[in-house]
């Protein structure tokens, strides 16, 4: 498991009434059929300097060196950081500035991802979250916009990940272009060249390392306290957005940009959920809300929202304290 301390429940309480899967349900509105073409449309980079965050870049590489010293294929620390690199320009920073960690998909509009009872513009679950806009669709399904906003820990799953796929095309007979191709196959935005260009890039001119991009990408690591227990909770205000944030602006996408959310892993009932929880200060609702994801399930085929008054931000005293 990805981080095992987002979510961890420090403390026993009583059971939440709200969050997990007892809300209002909302979802079945499948994929956008426009998204994947969107992403192909901006994956291309402009030329110049390739920014990455410095602690992101660290994360990475880190994690790149210890996926090539355990792959199956010959591949050196640096060709698999590239490797693993590449998809995330052409994925969220059409600019080349550094992407950032907190990045939130905006190509996903449907109603099954809005509040059903429409307490709130910026009431919305963003299916693809952080530099590899991991989806809860595909290889983002188990985790949380915690864990994939956590540049640390998305790096540890991605570098063995991508790593893996181009080994096991090199081990079939794959040139190491079909093998980085192979590698990218999960991202839409390398469908056309793209991430072979970037690749190609770093190859020969390298990354700039940014120093104002952290861990989190602005997103902020507090406490809260929910239903009587004690969480490890990841606050998200898109405004704070570290290195590439063209995604927080209201034309960037069809989808709205959320308001500022918490989020946290609840278990109930033996299954973990992903809950996103917005304060009514922060939303500008007549109530707190949650909508809450069974962790493996598309974000997209079902959602639970409901009218909420039970968290507390222990660190800065926000909320229900």
């Amino acid at each position: 498991m990805l981080l095992a301390s987002f979510g961890l429940l420090l403390g026993l309480g009583g059971s939440a009434l709200a969050a997990g899967g007892d809300g209002t349900p909302s979802g079945g509105g499948g994929d956008n059929p426009r998204a994947d073409e969107l992403r192909r449309e901006r994956a291309w980079v402009r030329a110049g300097d390739l920014k990455f965050g410095a602690e992101p870049y660290e994360a990475v590489s880190s994690a790149a060196a210890d996926a090539a010293g355990e792959a199956s294929c010959e591949i050196s620390a640096a060709d698999a950081t590239n490797l693993v690199l590449s998809p995330t320009w052409p994925e969220v920073s059409g600019s080349g500035d550094s992407p950032s960690p907190m990045t939130l998909s905006r190509y996903d509009d449907q109603t099954s991802l809005a509040d059903p009872e429409q307490r709130g513009k910026g009431l919305f679950f963003n299916p693809g979250i952080g530099i590899w806009q991991l989806d809860s669709a595909g290889l983002g399904a188990d985790e949380t916009a915690a864990t994939a906003i956590d540049s640390v820990g998305a790096a540890q799953k991605m570098a063995p990940y991508i790593v893996g796929k181009y080994c096991t095309a090199r081990d079939g007979g794959a040139t190491a272009a079909q093998a980085r191709a192979a590698a990218w196959k999960d991202w839409h935005a390398c469908d056309q060249g793209a991430c072979e260009s970037i690749y190609e890039r770093l190859e020969a001119d390298g990354v700039v390392k940014d120093s104002t991009v952290t861990r989190y990408g602005g997103a902020e690591m507090r406490t809260c306290t929910y239903e009587g227990a004690e969480y490890d909770c990841l606050y998200v205000d898109p405004s704070s957005a570290q290195g590439e944030d063209a995604w927080t602006s209201p034309d960037y996408g069809p989808a709205p940009v959320p308001d500022p959310f918490y989020v946290f892993t609840y278990r109930k009932s033996g299954k973990d959920y992903e809950v996103r929880y917005w304060l009514k200060a922060d939303s500008g609702a007549e109530t707190d809300v949650s909508a809450s994801r069974e962790l493996g399930v598309n974000a997209r085929t079902k959602l639970s929202w409901e009218a909420e008054s039970g968290l507390c931000d222990t660190t800065t005293g926000s909320g229900n304290c």
